[in-house]
């Protein structure tokens, strides 16, 4: 915490028109690379399409609507899972940090199976629930428990317990400590757990999309590089960049909406 001050101390303040300035330059600066390396032919646009080709591939499948066919059974899929998975590890984080009991039984269960790559349950999933639907969004919603339950359990622990003693001895009950007191307190980690899952639950439905399934995102990129349809790959591989930036800036956001004191998000 102290290293983090000392780095903004002595860093000029950027304003949030400043920083998003910045951000727009360096992604122009990317594509701009990209695209006269491959004018210059230092690529081969077989192995590397430039971006206005990529553009053009993109339009051409909006148009057809196989675009849009991949990303929404993507987005669904994402969807059910990080809000299962979230829903799970929310809940039973709080109930880590509040329940001695649910402590002492659920740590252990969590620390031998949290280091379980969640891809290689995928064949289980698919014995347990089938080759449906299911096993995808099973898959992604554990991938999204996990970070979920373990920043919302250190949440929780990281209360001033100066805070708890005071609510108590105003007359608060236990319920209206854990809404009033330690939710917002442990509620910076919770959603930093969010950002973690969001970005594994992408990993993970690309990687599911890759070995089962016929629509969707990872299959379209693994089936056009099949093809050496490097163009279709291209728009894929962006996408996801897409949908990335989408889902940080979309809970830094919320983030920023719903914890305003946080001194990052003014920075």
């Amino acid at each position: 915490m102290s290293d983090r001050i000392v780095v903004y101390e002595g860093a000029p303040a950027l304003g949030g028109g400043d920083r998003r300035l910045l951000s727009a330059v360096s992604l122009l600066v990317l594509v701009g690379l990209w695209e006269a390396a491959t004018r210059l032919q230092l690529v081969s646009p077989l192995f590397l399409p430039p971006p206005t080709a990529v553009a053009r591939e993109a339009v051409g499948m909006v148009g057809s609507g196989e675009l849009g066919r991949h990303l929404g059974v993507s987005l669904l899929r994402i969807g059910l899972g990080f809000v299962l998975g979230a829903a799970a590890g929310t809940a039973l984080g709080l109930l880590l940090g509040t329940s001695r009991v649910v402590e002492a039984v659920g740590n252990p269960l969590i620390a031998a199976t949290y280091p379980i790559p969640k891809i290689a349950l995928l064949p289980l999933m698919i014995l347990w629930l089938g080759i449906g639907e299911a096993p995808k969004v099973a898959m992604i919603a554990l991938g999204v428990f996990f970070p979920v339950v373990i920043n919302t359990y250190a949440g929780v622990r990281d209360t001033e317990p100066l805070m708890v003693k005071a609510a108590t001895s105003l007359g608060a009950v236990r319920r209206q400590v854990l809404v009033k007191v330690i939710l917002p307190s442990a509620l910076p980690m919770i959603l930093a757990g969010y950002r973690l899952g969001a970005g594994i639950a992408l990993l993970l439905v690309v990687s599911a999309e890759m070995i089962n399934a016929t629509t969707g995102i990872g299959f379209l990129i693994l089936h056009a590089g099949d093809l050496m349809l490097t163009g279709k790959l291209m728009v894929g591989l962006v996408l996801l960049s897409l949908l990335g930036l989408a889902s940080t800036w979309g809970l830094r956001a919320l983030e920023a909406y719903l914890v305003p004191w946080k001194e990052d998000f003014r920075r």
